[in-house]
């Protein structure tokens, strides 16, 4: 009996210190609230106090300040021209380093990569099947010949060139077109009402035209090959293409038609003069001044077309295949980069590599498009001048 008593006495020694300690846990707690409160109200105060100087005091001291020393004899012209002159330097500098950044963040990367993969292999081989590299790990020795045919980007390349050459067949031809007649022919009404419907566009969602794409116009495009005995996939290039390059489309007409726009009026009242049409100044004298800006307005669309990549995952599939068929199935480059990137396989992985080989031969592909527009805009502004 004493021994339980004794127990019993211990308990309740113990459930009264451990009330005891809870009220004085509760007794800090509370008190580091308050404290951490009376903390919150003073940085409240402060916040609020420099809010006022900076955004109403300290405009009124500066204003105040500035205008001491505004005279009539004060020339600010120059002062102000070597200001915007140094933003601008500094501009083109931040935008260069940027360039140079994104290069080198690629091309480390894509080094990595070649350490698993043949150069060789990579850009001659005609398989693309990544999932090879699925179960190896980066602290394996990997087999060469594991990874010969699962990294070919022949197909990749294929399909890029076939989508965005079918967009800008459409794009081209309308875009340049709408903006000849906007900028030459039609009257400010309706130029004012045409303009903005066709730049709308430009603003609809990527997204909404992959659904246009793959529940309109692809089952149309595959009913009408089935009814003239023409074998077209549910999912073509073609649908994908002719999505692309009606999105595309206000990248060339607005562009082009501002360029039209800004040629010289005595140019074409030169050409008047002369005793040529309104056909003839538009094709003779006209697009051969204001060439360098439209075949901006055609790179720019070029590089907006292969950059895509929604359009092509819902209407042209995932699946690389080497064809120069658009009635066929094809994906591109960047489809596959995103698919690269996602998965749960490790960053090390040849699977998730091959995202940054991608990205730097697209690198490529869109400077040696810069190359070619640059010659060919030299070229034909020498043979106008």
């Amino acid at each position: 009996m004493n021994k339980i008593s004794n127990l019993a006495l211990i308990v309740n020694i113990s459930e009264a210190d451990l009330s005891i300690g809870q009220i004085s846990l509760l007794n800090m707690s509370s008190e580091s609230e308050l404290i951490a409160a009376k903390h919150l109200a003073s940085f409240d105060n402060i916040y609020g106090w420099s809010i006022v100087i900076v955004f109403i005091l300290l405009p009124i001291i500066l204003g105040l300040s500035v205008s001491r020393f505004i005279n009539q004899k004060l020339n600010v012209q120059p002062i102000v021209e070597k200001i915007i002159i140094n933003i601008i330097r500094f501009s083109s500098g931040v935008a260069i380093l940027i360039t140079f950044g994104i290069f080198f963040s690629l091309i480390f990367e894509a080094i990595k990569f070649f350490q698993y993969v043949n150069l060789v292999d990579f850009f001659f081989n005609s398989s693309w099947n990544p999932n090879r590299a699925w179960v190896i790990s980066s602290s394996e020795t990997v087999d060469p010949e594991i990874l010969k045919d699962a990294f070919g980007w022949v197909p990749l390349l294929t399909g890029t060139f076939l989508v965005g050459s079918v967009a800008m067949f459409v794009a081209i031809p309308l875009g340049l077109a709408s903006a000849i007649y906007l900028a030459e022919y039609a009257s400010n009404k309706v130029r004012d009402i045409a303009k903005p419907v066709i730049e709308i566009l430009a603003g609809i969602p990527t997204v909404v035209y992959g659904f246009f794409a793959a529940l309109t116009l692809a089952p149309m495009l595959k009913h009408f090959g089935d009814s003239i005995g023409i074998d077209v996939s549910a999912e073509s290039a073609l649908a994908a293409g002719l999505a692309m390059g009606v999105m595309i489309i206000p990248f060339v007409s607005s562009l082009s038609d501002d360029v039209i726009r800004s040629v010289p009026n005595s140019l074409r009242e030169g050409s008047y003069a002369l005793g040529a049409t309104k056909s003839e100044t538009i094709k003779k004298v006209i697009l051969p001044a204001a060439l360098p800006g439209i075949m901006g307005s055609f790179l720019l669309a070029i590089s907006r077309a292969i950059g895509e990549t929604m359009i092509v995952v819902m209407a042209a599939s995932l699946r690389a295949n080497l064809t120069f068929n658009p009635l066929e199935p094809a994906t591109t480059i960047t489809t596959q980069i995103v698919t690269a990137l996602i998965g749960d396989v490790e960053f090390e992985n040849p699977k998730t590599l091959v995202a940054f080989a991608l990205g730097l031969t697209l690198f490529v592909m869109t400077l040696i498009l810069n190359i070619i527009a640059i010659t060919i805009v030299r070229k034909y502004r020498e043979k106008y001048d």
